[in-house]
């Protein structure tokens, strides 16, 4: 019996591995640093070869996996943590007594997560008398690890840290403060466990961090029953401990946002994916072209250059994703939208071959280091489609998903996993993960008519993008109780730093044009 517990956890730790790639090597490697003399991860070639070096250091056991459970989920490998029996809301639950990566590894993994191509490259420039003459750095980690190593930057000391924020970068200067107002507002505490000897720094801080990135991604509330609407938005955030005194008061500054620039030569580019006819089961999605030129219209008003796409297969949708990363046009540009109309399941949409694409995978072809012209710039994704099993509905409505079978038993997906864990996103889901969506045959969705109905309405009074989607939710939620029996609720996940707010166009709203 024994040997099979035994057995069974090599097999978890064998999946995990083969389900990294070489930047999730690098950021164990890094996220190890306080518990593993350096010299052994640098000579790991795997994530197999760092589990070993940690069952040796006996960190790791086949009773105790939280450590690697801790390590996927700082790296926001969320998708692993069910191969350890994990999800992400019992991890945080987890961390205030179990957690073992300092809140000075946390801060710099999270720095070096925000770092884009171009700010390295600046960083390299500043620094360099400080590192090694022939030494090409291809990473913010790299570069994390040599100040280490040559004693510029220590738990505390992160001086130079700050000035090369300040200077590259301010706005990644708010997670260096966060975790220095961490250790001035709290005690330190010794680890439960012994820290391992480390030829780059010695840990003794705090076992609780909530990182400014890991608390940013938020959802807007709603009056919603539902237990699982409930527990997807309490799993929005990390909320480790309430922390004492003044600490507090960093959220009531970060509500003083201010908004983000939207005064470049032109708006930005919303490019509109209309899935109508599919190939093999899946029913056409009627209605769906009346909601294409809707959001063609008010995005047209509100200054957008909109591209519409109609019919896509999941390689189409890909290819499409990479030609606009790769837009040079961006950089004169406020903001990016991108609005996906299809069938679809937890976390995933259909192409029109029925193959699933993840919102996940979309997303992230627009984060700062895939497309620096967009980086802090606000990037907004509306997806309207179904994130789970169809139910019985009126013959005059019909939801966006696929017949239920035992395709459906798979992991659920909350827009809080598939939006990059980056700054200045939102997704915007037509209904929370594992319901469907509705669509009018003749009207159009529920969602986005309401989400094209309340930007005509509130961008001219000035409202942000979120107290728009406040009331989507709201309208929403009212078109089906009319109903009786069915209910819709939509669920936006964020990282936006700042408001985001239209201008306000200088033309009357599309539906006063007529």
């Amino acid at each position: 019996m024994e040997h099979d517990v035994s057995l069974k956890f090599r097999q978890q730790l064998l999946l995990i591995d083969e389900n990294l790639v070489a930047e999730d090597l690098a950021a164990l490697k890094f996220l190890c640093t306080d518990l593993l003399p350096f010299r052994k991860l640098e000579s790991a070639k795997s994530a197999v070869d760092i589990f070993q070096l940690l069952i040796a250091a006996e960190y790791l056991n086949e009773e105790d996996t939280f450590l690697v459970a801790e390590l996927l989920y700082r790296m926001k490998c969320h998708s692993l943590l069910k191969k350890l029996g994990y999800t992400k809301e019992k991890v945080q639950e987890c961390l205030p007594k179990k957690g073992r990566v300092s809140p000075y590894r946390q801060m710099l993994y999270e720095l070096s997560e925000n770092i884009t191509n171009e700010m390295l490259k600046d960083i390299i420039f500043l620094l360099q008398n400080h590192l090694p003459k022939r030494r090409i750095i291809v990473s913010a980690l790299e570069l994390l690890i040599i100040l280490e190593k040559k004693g510029l930057l220590t738990e505390n000391n992160v001086q130079m840290l700050e000035e090369v924020c300040m200077n590259v970068s301010p706005d990644l200067l708010e997670t260096v403060n966060s975790y220095k107002r961490g250790k001035v507002c709290l005690p330190q505490q010794e680890n439960t466990l012994p820290v391992k000897e480390s030829s780059v720094s010695h840990t003794r801080g705090i076992r609780v961090f909530t990182s400014p990135q890991e608390t940013s991604i938020k959802s807007v509330g709603s009056n919603v029953k539902d237990s699982k609407a409930v527990n997807l938005t309490q799993g929005f955030a990390e909320m480790n401990l309430e922390l004492p005194g003044k600490f507090n008061d960093v959220e009531n500054e970060s509500k003083k946002m201010t908004s983000y620039k939207m005064d470049r030569p032109h708006r930005g580019f919303c490019l509109v994916i209309n899935n109508v006819k599919f190939d093999r089961s899946l029913q056409e999605r009627k209605g769906s072209c009346k909601d294409a030129g809707e959001l063609e219209r008010v995005f047209t008003w509100l200054g957008l250059d909109v591209r519409t796409y109609t019919d896509l297969t999941s390689q189409e949708i890909k290819n499409l994703m990479q030609t606009w990363q790769r837009l040079q046009d961006h950089k004169d540009r406020d903001c990016f939208i991108c609005c996906i109309l299809s069938h679809g399941e937890s976390g995933a949409i259909y192409g029109k071959d029925e193959e699933l694409v993840s919102i996940r995978t979309i997303m992230s072809h627009f984060t700062a280091k895939q497309c620096p012209q967009l980086a802090e710039k606000p990037k907004l994704f509306f997806i309207q489609a179904c994130q789970g099993k169809e139910i019985q509905c009126p013959v005059y409505v019909e939801a966006d998903a696929r017949i239920p079978d035992l395709s459906y038993m798979q992991r659920s997906v909350s827009p809080s996993e598939s939006i990059p864990e980056e700054a200045d996103f939102l997704l915007g889901m037509a209904t929370i993960d594992g319901y469907v969506s509705f669509r009018h045959i003749q009207q159009g969705a529920w969602y986005i008519q309401a989400l094209c109905s309340k930007l005509q309405l509130l961008v001219p009074r000035g409202e942000d993008i979120l107290s728009i989607l406040t009331e989507v939710n709201e309208d929403v939620s009212r078109r089906v109780d009319r109903l009786g029996t069915k209910k819709q609720m939509p669920q936006p996940a964020y990282t936006l730093r700042r408001k985001f707010i239209f201008p306000i166009p200088r033309d009357p709203p599309p539906s006063q044009q007529h």
